[in-house]
């Protein structure tokens, strides 16, 4: 059997809420928080990014930071799923000798990351990295 995973999310009137970890961590959600997509989006980057984090841990090349950004696009029809994510990738302070290394990780990340597997089963993802 995989392992469980679990949240609290506790609401207060209408679409006002708090997600709650395990750990106690609290985020907003709802009306005045993060709404469904933005945490769908949130959780696809955290995951890649843990799963890329893995790969180059075990290549042992660094980089000083990274930020992913990405738009979703639903389609009209319910329900309303994603149609397309479009990803940009940047990262900064990895030696030029490696950013090629940094970019089949990238790619090989997207074949082992759990929640890029979910979100790919219904819409087409599309990335690039760069280089600052």
């Amino acid at each position: 059997m995989g392992s469980k995973v679990h949240v609290k999310v506790e609401f207060t009137g209408g679409f006002t809420g708090t997600g709650i970890t395990d750990s106690g961590y609290k985020v907003k959600i709802g009306s005045d928080g993060a709404v469904p997509y933005d945490l769908l989006l949130m959780s696809l980057v955290s995951c890649l990014h843990a799963t890329f984090l893995d790969i180059l841990n075990k290549k042992k090349i660094d980089f000083t930071s990274a930020d992913i950004e990405v738009w979703g696009e639903k389609r009209e029809q319910v329900p309303t799923t994603l149609k397309i994510c479009e990803m940009k990738i940047g990262i900064k302070g990895v030696d030029l000798s490696h950013r090629s290394s940094v970019e089949k990780s990238f790619e090989l990340a997207t074949k082992c990351c759990s929640v890029y597997k979910t979100v790919s089963s219904v819409a087409e993802i599309v990335w690039e990295v760069n280089f600052d």
